[in-house]
């Protein structure tokens, strides 16, 4: 069986149409752009919405056309016309309602999958600095939450908002032809509404705006429970974690109650409003039907008071939906916080890398992070040539890591430059070098899936016997031998399934199958056990030949066979050379080894 091909599936370019759409500052305009390829689908569905829904301020006149004629005492038959106009209105509905669900659908579905796709995207092309500043629960927000809140507004606000408008033309419209005079009613009770409207919308932005941050710090919150959990059980401190999440979420409450009462405020204030103008609008019509003042029938005042609660209905409805977009608009503005964030890695028009030797040259790098006082790396110079396998160590802190992210181009030097093969890294196509790399971090992460899909991941044009031999070169064959499902051997959420030095060897064999001239080892061997790290450790014995090698270790067992040994402290190389010869020096080397 051959593995299933992964990153060939073609997707359209979502990041660049987020980019192009969304703006923070103008949150409405950006949701109409995202929207706009789905615009003549839109139009279509107002149509039909109109005609799927013209019962509500068509039956009004039909009601009132029988009315008259009940009172007036006229024949039989037409009042069985006019029923037969209801009817057929009526039958309209189911159609056009299904015209208009699968037009809204296809459009909304639609651009939610193109945020979530767009953001994606983003989020794979930010550095490392801003993933390391920005919680993974945040994140995880932005995708779900966010783009589900703008579902939510566009499904709300769509039947809505059309709804409402085509009752307030319709009901206008007819009234201006059967009571011409009580129009004006109509065009004072308007302007009200659309004031309030406003009002309400300014005010509810910021509530809302405050409670998506507090759910946003509750997200960040429990993550890092999650993150705690066994360090939190193993010292007993489960109260504690349970209190700090528990204020976090007394914020949320908080927050969300304080939204609630300014929506029932308003909404409770409009609808008394427009309840007691309906209620005058039937009692001044039937007065002046009963004094004769205007000649309007019993029906009329039927259809005048119907119209008017229509009227006032449709504007508390628009009134209601201000929160919702408030919501809506805080969410795309949450969303803009990535589509316009400037730390991005940017690979256009940089030069593609086809093929890598392996030497690795830093000269004078200087690293500087946001919340640091001194640099991390610190005018580092240094040359690894291709095969080598190079290992850095020194306390916590001094810099190690921050070469290997320098070197993978995960961090921008502040001055100096890192050379590939003799090619500055600031001019190639990061993406494409990182195909001739590979990394064992300290934490392995696994999916929860079949072996093959963890081995497999990402590499294209890899079959079985591929992966047998990166497993069998990690020293992971043990992982599948006794089970029937071979490769199918599913191992569990995060790698449950497995122990500890064999997530690292599976990891390692994840490494090796996509064939890298440069193998990156992050602490690889320091959470494991003294046999399991015997076994990872050959297992990156046999990985690292033939490949430029670059290791930081805490364990300085680990780094013996290394070709070069580089001692960092405060970001400066204090030591290069092999270990029987740093041994012999005497120097910061030989005191880390004897401590």
């Amino acid at each position: 069986m051959t593995a299933p091909r992964t990153g060939t599936i073609p997707l359209p370019d979502t990041e660049a149409l987020l980019a192009r759409s969304v703006r923070h500052d103008r949150p409405l305009r950006s949701l109409l752009r995202l929207m706009q390829p789905h615009r003549w689908s839109l139009v279509a569905a107002v149509a039909a919405f109109v005609v799927k829904d013209s019962p509500i301020w068509i039956l009004p006149p039909v009601t009132a056309a029988i009315i008259d004629i009940v009172v007036a005492g006229g024949p039989l038959w037409r009042i069985a016309v006019w029923g037969g106009v209801a009817l057929l209105v009526l039958l309209l509905n189911y159609p056009f309602s299904m015209i208009v669900v699968r037009l809204t659908s296809t459009a909304t579905r639609t651009l939610a999958y193109t945020v979530r796709a767009g953001l994606a995207a983003r989020l794979q092309r930010l550095s490392l600095g801003y993933h390391n500043r920005v919680s993974a629960s945040i994140v995880q927000t932005k995708i779900v939450r966010d783009v589900e809140n703008l579902e939510l507004m566009i499904a709300q606000l769509f039947p809505t908002i059309v709804s409402a408008v085509a009752t307030l033309v319709g009901a206008i419209v007819v009234t201006a032809f059967a009571v011409p005079w009580f129009v004006a009613v109509f065009a004072l009770a308007i302007p009200i509404a659309a004031s309030l409207i406003v009002y309400i919308r300014r005010r509810a932005a910021h509530r809302n705006e405050v409670f998506r941050h507090e759910v946003e710090r509750l997200a960040a919150q429990v993550g890092e429970m999650a993150a705690l959990l066994p360090i939190t059980r193993g010292h007993g401190l489960e109260d504690v974690a349970t209190e700090r999440v528990a204020e976090r979420a007394d914020s949320v409450r908080k927050a969300g109650r304080d939204l609630d009462i300014l929506n029932g405020r308003f909404g409770a204030i409009s609808w008394i409003s427009y309840q007691v103008l309906g209620l005058l609008c039937l009692v001044g019509a039937a007065t002046l039907s009963v004094t004769g003042v205007l000649p309007i029938t019993p029906g009329q005042v039927v259809l005048l008071s119907t119209y008017f609660g229509l009227l006032t209905n449709s504007i508390v409805m628009l009134m209601n939906v201000a929160p919702i977009l408030a919501r809506g608009m805080d969410a795309m503005r949450s969303i803009a916080d990535v589509a316009e964030e400037l730390d991005v890695e940017d690979n256009t028009g940089k030069a593609a890398v086809d093929s890598v030797r392996g030497e690795i040259e830093l000269r004078d790098v200087v690293v500087r992070y946001d919340d640091g006082d001194a640099p991390a790396l610190d005018g580092l110079s240094l040359r690894i040539e291709p095969g080598q396998t190079v290992a850095f160590v020194g306390p916590s802190g001094s810099g190690k890591s921050t070469v290997l992210n320098a070197v993978l181009g995960f961090v921008r030097p502040s001055a100096g430059a890192v050379l590939i093969d003799g090619r500055d890294l600031a001019g190639l196509n990061l993406r494409s070098l990182r195909r001739h790399v590979s990394i064992v971090p300290q934490e392995t992460v696994l999916m929860a899936g079949t072996v093959r899909d963890n081995v497999a991941y990402g590499a294209t044009d890899i079959d079985d016997d591929d992966i047998l031999s990166a497993m069998r070169e990690a020293n992971a064959l043990d992982i599948i031998e006794g089970s029937d499902d071979g490769l199918d051997t599913m191992i569990g959420e995060r790698g449950a399934g497995l122990s500890g030095g064999q997530r690292q060897r599976l990891a390692i064999a994840r490494a090796l199958v996509r064939g890298p001239r440069i193998l990156v080892l992050d602490e690889a061997t320091s959470a494991l056990d003294p046999h399991s790290e015997a076994r990872v450790t050959e297992a990156l014995d046999r990985a690292r030949r033939g490949r430029t090698t670059l290791v930081v270790a805490h364990r300085l067992s680990t780094v013996r066979g290394a070709d070069v040994i580089v001692v960092i402290e405060h970001g400066r190389a204090v030591e290069v050379g092999g270990h029987d010869d740093l041994l012999a020096r005497g120097g910061r080397y030989a005191a880390l080894h004897g401590a």
